[in-house]
């Protein structure tokens, strides 16, 4: 009911008297927003009031849980006075609004600016995924169960000490009783928490370091006395609550909630399809196995199979080439405006053959038995041998003559007798 300001990006106001701000957000989808947030920060030489306004007068009209955590909160909680506050809003959320209220009569400044990908947001999506993918390994897991604890002690003071003292609740009605209570006025804490990070770290850093380090140590005497989970059904049950877990901050961690919810269900229906996949892969070993077939042998061909091989194919070749060129499809006057010689083209297609006796003769005298190509090839090997052949291998030789010398002396007649 009152007239508010409205923000937009990249303003930069600067007042002095009491006044209402509204940032309304924009309804159309662009994926390159996915975490993107809004960024609004009021500062001033004096001290001022920061209280954001509800939109909802009761909050029995509230939709969800955390709805209603949330307007509890606004209307029991009112915030302490500060020369600086920080207020980051998701894209595609509900519009928010606030009200300044300056102590004295002091200008302060409110600026408004978009951070395309916010850091937190991002850890957020990424932590749920992993968390998500790993929450059946990551609960058998001691290291983890310690840190779970050590979290849970500093978050959830109260569902930590609940859970310590189970064993001595008899009944399972006043436990789940008392445990919605513990869950409830921890919401609470952490969102009053959560809004006043900034004022506590800033006026009360050694209170709220002295708690996380008493909290902390103390959660994880507890944990570690009692010990890592060793029961399948417990181990079950931390799975699921690691999993939900992982949901919530996947749900957080975007600021379009559609694409948390795909990101949800593709999640679910990958590890539902694990078990058909596995089955799936089971069945076809199996069958692989009773449909194996042989192992493949090579045998490598001799030079006379290779030989006769070639010929053979090359003859089976030039037959379908023949066939082809027979063929009503084949652009027989396209191809004879190309070639040189059309009269050996049509005598090759009505089977003569395709290299004529003159050059056969040519090839067998360039390249047969006695032919200079092939003298000239071993005449430069031979050549190549000799002048890499070290110097000691004439030595060699010449001794080996001169032992073939001394062992025909003692056999002067030798010719003779031959």
């Amino acid at each position: 009911g009152k007239n508010c300001s409205l923000l937009q990006e990249m303003d930069v106001i600067q007042k002095q008297d009491e006044n209402c701000y509204c940032y309304v957000q924009n309804r159309t989808i662009h994926l390159q927003y996915l975490w993107s947030t809004i960024q609004i920060k009021v500062n001033s030489r004096e001290r001022f009031r920061f209280e954001p306004i509800s939109e909802k007068n009761n909050c029995r009209n509230s939709e969800t849980v955390f709805e209603f955590v949330a307007c509890a909160v606004q209307i029991l909680w009112k915030p302490e006075t500060s020369t600086e506050t920080f207020l980051s809003i998701k894209q595609y959320g509900e519009d928010i609004c606030f009200q300044i209220q300056p102590s004295k009569i002091e200008p302060y400044v409110v600026r408004v600016k978009r951070e395309m990908l916010d850091g937190k947001l991002l850890f957020l999506f990424v932590a749920g995924i992993f968390l998500f993918h790993f929450a059946n390994s990551l609960s058998r897991s001691a290291k983890f169960f310690y840190l779970s604890g050590v979290i849970l002690g500093v978050l959830a003071l109260l569902v930590f000490v609940l859970l310590t003292l189970k064993r001595f609740i008899p009944r399972h009605s006043t436990f789940w009783i008392l445990m919605s209570g513990s869950w409830m006025v921890s919401l609470y804490f952490i969102y009053c928490f959560k809004e006043n990070i900034q004022w506590l770290w800033s006026e009360h850093k050694i209170y709220l370091l002295g708690y996380f380090l008493a909290v902390g140590i103390t959660s994880f005497a507890i944990s570690y006395q009692h010990g890592p989970l060793t029961t399948e059904l417990s181990i079950t049950l931390f799975t699921w609550t690691l999993q939900l877990t992982a949901f919530v901050l996947i749900y957080f961690g975007v600021t379009i909630p559609q694409v948390a919810y795909a990101v949800i269900a593709v999640s679910l229906c990958s590890k539902g399809l694990c078990y058909p996949l596995g089955a799936a892969c089971h069945i076809a070993r199996k069958m692989k196995h009773h449909f194996k077939s042989k192992k493949l042998v090579f045998k490598y061909l001799t030079e006379e199979e290779y030989r006769e091989q070639g010929e053979s194919e090359t003859i089976r070749a030039l037959e379908e080439l023949r066939s082809f060129c027979r063929s009503p499809d084949f652009p027989s006057w396209i191809a004879v405006s190309k070639l040189q010689a059309p009269h050996r083209f049509a005598a090759f297609v009505l089977g003569s053959p395709h290299v004529s006796a003159a050059e056969t003769k040519a090839h067998d005298e360039q390249y047969g038995i006695g032919s200079f190509f092939l003298e000239e090839q071993l005449f430069e090997t031979r050549a190549q041998f000799e002048q890499h052949e070290p110097a000691n291998s004439v030595h060699e030789e010449d001794e080996e003559n001169e032992n073939e010398m001394h062992t025909q002396i003692p056999f002067p007649y030798a010719t003779e007798l031959l």
